[in-house]
């Protein structure tokens, strides 16, 4: 037995359930001064923290966003953030008590995705989170390579600094936040956030805006620091946000970061894996893939509006049984086609647990591969080439966003 409680915070609980999460990622709470931006990244309402007896233990929050599906349609979702345990209380079900009443809640509000970026990838499968997209880092040899003189040209490109960059960009991405399926929307709390990552401790971070034919087509924000860590003391120009809508402005923007002086190489973190880089470049061997890794993980809380909130490859109709042990009205068998989603008596032809179709669900993860690795049941074997052909979308998913 325990007297555990979860309940949601009132405003004046958000500066100690963030110093909950801060422990147990064996973080600083960092200097007073952050103290406004840190209360600004809390959504009211939207903040839970779990209670043994008096103590604050544990902590799980969300921010109401939307995240860009296949079809270019966007769907109402929350981002999960702010999870933590504090190290005393650890394995003894407070996770778990955090993660069941943040998606009944979701569910209670008729939210149908939820998404999150996982510190540990053991964790969160079992709440029926699963990897929806996959990013990649790049590092570019300033000094061997250059635009090729065939890429796109014209326009211009605004320098801003750190400040004029926090008031424009959030108008700015929001003309550009549905290009890719994964994508969210960033409201006022997820601005905040990226606040800490412009005002970094060491370095100044510098925006840099491209004006296309059809006004602003993207941005790119970076800072320009010395490799110490490395041991080579190269001077890096490292890129920690950047959209791109037109071809220009993709191609523009390598060229501006590619033409800063006294920097040696260019580091990106967070690309889609199918943006062509290399073939932007007269020298493909200067961009190296340094690191590939999962990025946002997504739950489907509501099946059935989920699934139909997409548009399809094919309309030829695939029938899958679902199982969600955390969230169990979910469970069943869905008719899935280009012409909608329904809930069905026929027999499956695929079967798969809740945290699969999360994968499945942008199009990163194909389900022919899903199932030869044992993540999903495969019925009737006629269906999985079908399969591939419903679920797959038109351009490779990504999200962008950290939070």
């Amino acid at each position: 037995m325990t007297d555990r409680v979860v309940r949601t915070l009132d405003r004046s609980e958000h500066l100690s359930a963030y110093g909950v999460f801060a422990e147990a990622l064996h973080a600083p709470r960092g200097p007073d001064e952050n103290r406004e931006r840190i209360e600004r990244a809390h959504q009211v309402g939207r903040c839970l923290g779990a209670f043994d007896g008096d103590e604050l233990v544990g902590t799980a929050r969300s921010v109401d966003v939307s995240v860009a599906v296949p079809g270019s349609g966007c769907v109402p979702a929350s981002a999960v953030t702010g999870v933590g345990v504090r190290p005393h209380r650890t394995r003894r079900g407070v996770l778990r008590d955090l993660m069941s009443t943040q998606l009944g809640a979701f569910r209670e509000r008729g939210i149908p995705l939820a998404g999150l970026l996982a510190s540990e990838g053991a964790i969160y499968g079992r709440f029926g989170y699963g990897v929806a997209t996959v990013e990649r880092s790049l590092r570019v040899w300033r000094h061997g390579t250059r635009v090729r003189e065939q890429a796109p040209s014209g326009g211009d490109v605004e320098l801003l600094d750190t400040d004029a960059a926090l008031r424009r960009l959030p108008e700015i991405y929001r003309s550009l936040a549905s290009a890719r399926p994964g994508m969210l929307s960033r409201p006022e709390q997820l601005w905040a956030g990226w606040e800490g990552f412009y005002r970094r401790s060491s370095g100044v971070a510098r925006g840099v805006v491209y004006h296309g034919r059809d006004g602003v087509e993207g941005y790119a924000m970076y800072c320009v620091e010395r490799d110490r860590a490395g041991g080579d003391g190269a001077c890096v120009l490292s890129v920690d946000d950047m959209h791109a809508c037109s071809d220009s402005a993709f191609a523009e923007l390598w060229r501006f970061l590619l033409g800063v002086d006294l920097v040696d190489r260019v580091e990106v973190s967070n690309r889609p894996l199918d943006e062509p880089v290399e073939a932007l470049l007269d020298n493909p061997q200067a961009c190296r893939t340094t690191g590939m890794r999962d990025h946002l993980w997504l739950r489907l809380v509501d099946v059935r509006a989920a699934l139909a909130a997409r548009t399809y490859g094919t309309d030829t109709a695939v029938v899958l049984s679902v199982h969600d042990p955390v969230l169990p009205d979910n469970s069943g068998t869905y008719r899935v086609s280009g012409a909608g989603v329904e809930r069905t008596d026929r027999a499956p032809q695929l079967r798969a647990e809740v945290d699969t179709l999360a994968m499945l669900y942008l199009g990163t993860w194909r389900p022919s591969a899903l199932a030869g690795v044992g993540r999903l049941e495969v019925v009737d074997p006629a269906a999985v080439e079908s399969a591939d052909r419903l679920f797959a979308g038109a351009v490779q998913p990504w999200c962008g966003t950290g939070f």
